[in-house]
C-alpha cells in the first residue's frame, strides 16, 4: 500500500500538469523507456557492459540502479558503480534535499559467474528509477535485454577435488608462475564519446591486475578544429608497489578517464586519439611495458565552439562566428555594437534602395509636409523595418528558414515592382491622362494611402520593405542568427538584431525627417522633385526585377528609363541663350543619360549582361575572345547527398573544396560574379580547388535542407573543405569581398 502511495505521489504533478496545460503537448514528460534509454553488450565471455542514455533534463538514482538475470545458472559477482553527481532534486521517498544521481550517460561494467559453461544467452534484469527535472519522478522501472554469450572454458566445480588439489599446488608453489595475460586482455580498452565536447576512455582490469594512475597519456592525431583541452581522472587506490619499490595510486577491476576538448567547428567529427598506460600483474610479479593504442571515436554535434589555442590554421574564427561568441558574453556594449554594425550596412546595396521609398513617401504629402510629420513618418517607416527584421531573423535562428528569402519569388517580386510603377506614375501626375477615371481613382486611393496618408500605411510599407526589398545577409546578421540557433536565447539575439536593423534606419530617419526642412513645399520646384523620386522609384522597380528576369532585359530597362528621363531633361532641345545654369546642368545630365542609355540598348543587342560594362561581351567577340571564359567552372550541387559525394570524391583525389551558395535574388551572388570570380589573381588562387556551386533560388525543400545542414541562413555564402572533407568552418565567407580581398582569404583557406 505505502508503494502504490508512493507511486501516486511521483505521478501526481504529472497528471496535474497534462490536465491544466493541454497546450503543453510538446513539453509532456518522456515515457521511462525513452527517458532512460537502456541497453547492454558482452565485452566477453565472462563480462557484460550496461549502458544508459539519459534524456535532456532527466536524471537516475545512483542508489536505486542495480542489476539481475533471468537465470540461476548465470549470476553476477561484484560490480562498482562510478561515482554520481550530488544534486538537489527530488529524493526516493518523495521529499526535497541532495541526492545522488547520474545524467546523460552512464556505463556499468558486470562480471559474470558462469556456473554452467554450456548456456549460450541469458536476460540481463536492470532495475533503476529517475525523474524528470520538471518536478515529476518515475515508479522504480525494469528493463531487460537478452544477451548471446561466447563459449566459456568448462569450470571446475567449486570443492571438487581437482579444485582442492589445484589450490593446494598454487600454495605450495608448484603452480604454472610463467602464465601472464597478453596486454589486451589484462586491460581491455573502449573509448566512447560523452557529449561533442568529451570522450570517455574506459578500461576493464583483470583479476589480480592493476594500472598506474600516473602512467596514462593521451594525444590528439589527425584531428583539425579540436584540441585537447582537459583530462579528467578520478583518484585511485593507494599501493605499495612492490615492482617499482613506490607508493602509488592504481586502480583495480575497472578504471575510467574524462578526456575534454575544445573545438572551432560544431559539426559532427572522427577524432582519433593516441592512449599510453602501464600496469601489471599483482602474483606474477612482472609489469607490462608501456602500452599504446590508436582509437577512433565520433564527436557528436559540440556543445560549445570557440578559439583554439596554439598558433595554427584551426585557430581562425570566421567572422560571423567570432560576432556569435561575443553575442554570448553579452552586455550593452554588445547591442551598442551591433547598431554600430547597422550604421555600416546602411548604405550597401540591399538597404540604399529604402532612401527613395521612403523619400517618395515624405514627398508624397505636398503642401501637408512639415518637419514634424516627417520626422514621424520616417520613424514609423523605420521602426516598421526594425521590427519585422528582427522577427524575421529570430524565426531563421530558431526554425533555421529565412523567411525573405521566401518572399524572392517572381509573383512576389512581381507585384511589389508594379507597386512603385503605380506611385512613379502618380509622381509623374499621369493617372488623369492615361487611364480610366474609376482606374484612376483607385490607383490614387491606394497610392495615397502607400506614400503616407496614414501612419499605417507607412508602417505596410516598412514592413514590406524589411521582407522584400533586403534579404541580404552580411556577417554581423549571420553572427547573430548563429547565436539564436546555436543557444536558442532568442532575446539577447532578438535584441541584437533590433539595434542592427535600427542602425541601419538611422539614416533614412536623418533623410526623411530632412525633407521637412530642405525640400520645397509648392510651385514649379515641387514638380520637379516629385519626377525625380519618380525616376528613382522606376529605378528600385528594375532593380528588384532584375532579380527574376534575363540579365540582358533588365539592360534594356535600364536604357529605356535612362533615355525617357534624357528626354524629359530636354537633352535634344536646344538652350537659349539667356538659359540658367542649372538648365545648362539639366541638358548636360540628360545628354549622359542619353549616351549610356544606347550604350545600354548596344550591349543588350549584342548578348550583353552587365549594365557596368554594356559593351564588354561585343569587345570580346571583335577581338576573338570569349567572355564565358572569364567565369569559373563551377559544378552545380543541389542536396546534402550531392555535397557529401563530392567533397568525398575531392578527398580521394587529395584536392580542397570552394562551396559557393548563389541565389538569382542574391545582389552580393551577381556582385562575386561580376566583378570577384573573373578576377585573373581569384582564378590563379582557385586553380587546383574543385569548384561548387549550390543553387538556391528556388529556395524549395532541398535548398532549405541544404542551407539548415551547413547552418547557414541565406546566401551569400562561400565555404572551404580541406584535402581530407574537413569543413574549415574559420574560413567561412558571408557578405561581399573585393577581389584582392577574396583572393588573400582563398590563399589561408587552401593552404
Amino acid at each position: 500500500m505505502s508503494q502504490a502511495l508512493k507511486i501516486i505521489t511521483h505521478l501526481l504533478p504529472l497528471f496535474l500538469i497534462s490536465w491544466s496545460s493541454p497546450g503543453l503537448a510538446q513539453d509532456e514528460p518522456l515515457m521511462p523507456d525513452d527517458a532512460f534509454a537502456f541497453k547492454a553488450k558482452v565485452i566477453d565471455a565472462n563480462t557484460v557492459r550496461a549502458e544508459w542514455a539519459i534524456a535532456d533534463k532527466y536524471y537516475l538514482y545512483r542508489d536505486k540502479i542495480r542489476f539481475s538475470t533471468d537465470t540461476p545458472e548465470i549470476s553476477l559477482g561484484q560490480y562498482e558503480l562510478p561515482a554520481g553527481k550530488l544534486k538537489h532534486g527530488i529524493k526516493p521517498d518523495g521529499s526535497e534535499g541532495e541526492v545522488e544521481t547520474f545524467m546523460h550517460t552512464i556505463s556499468i561494467d558486470l562480471p559474470l559467474k558462469r556456473n554452467n559453461p554450456s548456456l549460450s544467452s541469458f536476460t540481463l534484469i536492470a532495475h533503476s528509477q529517475g525523474c524528470a527535472e520538471i518536478g515529476i519522478c518515475y515508479p522504480p522501472h525494469t528493463q531487460k535485454v537478452k544477451l548471446e554469450l561466447p563459449a566459456a572454458e568448462t569450470a571446475i566445480p567449486t570443492g571438487s577435488i581437482l579444485n582442492k588439489l589445484s589450490s593446494l599446488n598454487a600454495s605450495l608453489g608448484l603452480g604454472d608462475q610463467n602464465t601472464v595475460l597478453p596486454p589486451d586482455e589484462a586491460f581491455q580498452l573502449s573509448l566512447d564519446a560523452a557529449d561533442g565536447n568529451s570522450v570517455i576512455a574506459r578500461w576493464l582490469i583483470a583479476d589480480k591486475h592493476y594500472l598506474y594512475r600516473d602512467k596514462f597519456n593521451v594525444k590528439l592525431k589527425n584531428a583539425r578544429g579540436v584540441q585537447l583541452a582537459d583530462v579528467i581522472i578520478p583518484d585511485g587506490e593507494t599501493k605499495e608497489d612492490k615492482v617499482l619499490n613506490q607508493i602509488l595510486q592504481v586502480f583495480h577491476n575497472h578504471a575510467e578517464a574524462k578526456i575534454k576538448f575544445t573545438r572551432s567547428q560544431p559539426e559532427p567529427m572522427n577524432i582519433t586519439l593516441e592512449l599510453t598506460y602501464q600496469g601489471c600483474a599483482e602474483e606474477v610479479g612482472i609489469c607490462y611495458p608501456p602500452i599504446k593504442k590508436e582509437l577512433t571515436v565520433t564527436l557528436p554535434t559540440a556543445t560549445t565552439i570557440g578559439a583554439l589555442a596554439g598558433g595554427t590554421k584551426n585557430e581562425v574564427v570566421s567572422e560571423q562566428d567570432s560576432i556569435a561568441n561575443a553575442l554570448k558574453a553579452g552586455g550593452l556594449l554588445v547591442i551598442l555594437t551591433f547598431y554600430g554594425f547597422g550604421l555600416l550596412l546602411a548604405f550597401t546595396p540591399c538597404v540604399f534602395p529604402m532612401i527613395p521609398i521612403l523619400s517618395s513617401i515624405i514627398i508624397g504629402q505636398g503642401e501637408h509636409l512639415t518637419t514634424k510629420r516627417a520626422f514621424i513618418m520616417s520613424l514609423t517607416y523605420v521602426l516598421a523595418m526594425a521590427m519585422t527584421y528582427t522577427a524575421a531573423g529570430v524565426f531563421a535562428g530558431l526554425a533555421g528558414e529565412n523567411l525573405q528569402a521566401a518572399f524572392q519569388n517572381p509573383w512576389v517580386l512581381g507585384t511589389f515592382a508594379s507597386v512603385f510603377v503605380a506611385l512613379s506614375f502618380s509622381m509623374f501626375g499621369f493617372y488623369d491622362l492615361q487611364l480610366p477615371s474609376a482606374w484612376q481613382s483607385k490607383l490614387t486611393e491606394i497610392s495615397n494611402k502607400q506614400q503616407g496618408g496614414t501612419l499605417i500605411g507607412v508602417a505596410i510599407m516598412g514592413f514590406l520593405s524589411a521582407l522584400i526589398v533586403g534579404p541580404c545577409v552580411a556577417a554581423p546578421l549571420a553572427g547573430a542568427l548563429i547565436y539564436i540557433g546555436q543557444t536558442g536565447d532568442a532575446v539577447l539575439g532578438g535584441f541584437a538584431l533590433l539595434a542592427l536593423s535600427l542602425g541601419m534606419g538611422t539614416p533614412l530617419v536623418a533623410i526623411g525627417t530632412s525633407a521637412g526642412k530642405l525640400l520645397p513645399r509648392a510651385g514649379g520646384w515641387m514638380d520637379a522633385v516629385k519626377g525625380v523620386f519618380g525616376v528613382m522609384l522606376l529605378a528600385v522597380a528594375i532593380w528588384m526585377l532584375s532579380r527574376i528576369i534575363p540579365d540582358s532585359v533588365t539592360m534594356v530597362l535600364w536604357a529605356i528609363l535612362l533615355i525617357v528621363s534624357a528626354i524629359y531633361l530636354k537633352a535634344l532641345e536646344p538652350l537659349n541663350i539667356e538659359s540658367s545654369g542649372w538648365a545648362k546642368l539639366w541638358k548636360g545630365t540628360g545628354i549622359i543619360f542619353l549616351v549610356y542609355g544606347v550604350l545600354l540598348m548596344i550591349g543588350a543587342a549584342s548578348g550583353g549582361s552587365d549594365v557596368m560594362r554594356p559593351l564588354h561581351q561585343l569587345g570580346m567577340s571583335v577581338s576573338g575572345g570569349s567572355a564565358q571564359a572569364a567565369h569559373l567552372p563551377f559544378k552545380r550541387i543541389k542536396s546534402v547527398a550531392d555535397l557529401q559525394r563530392e567533397v568525398r570524391q575531392a578527398s580521394s583525389q587529395g584536392k580542397p573544396v570552394m562551396l559557393d551558395f548563389y541565389a538569382d535574388w542574391c545582389t552580393y551572388c551577381k556582385d562575386y560574379e561580376k566583378s570577384v570570380f573573373p578576377d585573373a589573381g581569384v582564378q590563379q588562387a582557385l586553380a587546383n580547388v574543385v569548384l561548387l556551386q549550390a543553387d538556391v533560388t528556388a529556395n524549395d525543400d532541398t535548398d532549405k535542407a541544404l542551407l539548415k545542414h551547413l547552418s547557414i541562413p541565406a546566401p551569400p555564402a562561400i565555404l572551404f573543405f580541406d584535402r581530407q572533407g574537413q569543413e574549415q568552418r574559420g574560413y567561412r565567407l558571408v557578405g561581399l569581398k573585393k577581389a584582392d580581398e577574396f583572393r588573400a582569404h582563398v590563399e589561408k583557406a587552401i593552404q
